[in-house]
């Protein structure tokens, strides 16, 4: 079964400096048919204005996935992480018992647009910990590449949770036909341009969830940039 989850059934906040679209329920906006899919709890699409972002605060208990798809953005934690992260990169927080950390539009002009991503982990208060690093483009470019996978597993970026993301960003006409593991879950989230799901169209913020499905196959209809979890069912 494939379960289709369009862009504008989001939730949408507007705060003058930051434009942000979830896709389960987050903050002030409610939904109870989406409150995530098991450990996967937050994906916010969130474009910010230049000089502006969210001053330090503080996270326990979750991993948070940043992924930049336009601009920079400066990332500080009370780890001792400062750095800049841009597109092409990733960056993985392990919050554990608690982590402080500041997430600043690297521009004083230029708009920065990035997906953040909150991950249950399934062991609470372990020591807080910050991975970033460059994607392997090439890889992307051919197909779904893991990139984040529990510790025991070879992928760049490790999870404390039984979740597994994959990348691909595939040219238009690019066709990408994977077969997807029994007994799992996946969740499809087109983070920028176009694919052709059978005879359904997916478009920015579109995504879906696969249940019960052998294999996924698409044609990208425009460069793109996807995201796919995979989750126990």
């Amino acid at each position: 079964m494939i379960t289709l989850r369009p862009a504008d059934s989001r939730g949408h906040a507007e705060h003058g400096w930051l434009d942000s679209h979830h896709t389960f329920s987050f903050g002030s906006w409610h939904d109870g048919q989406h409150m995530g899919i098991g450990p996967l709890r937050v994906i916010n699409d969130d474009r910010v204005v230049g000089g502006a972002g969210f001053p330090p605060h503080s996270h326990s208990d979750m991993e948070i996935i940043t992924y930049v798809l336009e601009g920079g953005l400066r990332h500080k934690d009370s780890t001792g992480g400062n750095t800049v992260l841009k597109p092409g990169e990733m960056q993985v927080m392990t919050a554990g018992r608690g982590i402080a950390h500041s997430e600043m539009n690297a521009s004083p002009t230029e708009p920065v647009h990035f997906l953040q991503i909150w991950v249950v982990p399934d062991t609470r208060g372990t020591t807080p910990g910050y991975q970033q690093q460059a994607l392997d483009i090439e890889a992307l470019r051919r197909g779904f590449t893991r990139v984040a996978a529990p510790e025991a597993e070879s992928a760049p970026f490790r999870l404390l949770q039984d979740l597994r993301l994959a990348i691909a960003w595939p040219v238009a006409g690019q066709r990408i036909d994977i077969p997807l593991p029994a007994g799992r879950q996946h969740y499809l989230h087109v983070a920028r341009g176009a694919v052709q799901l059978g005879e359904q169209a997916l478009l920015n913020g579109d995504a879906a969830l696969f249940s019960g499905e052998a294999a996924l196959w698409l044609t990208a209809t425009e460069d793109s940039e996807l995201l796919l979890f995979d989750l126990a069912a």
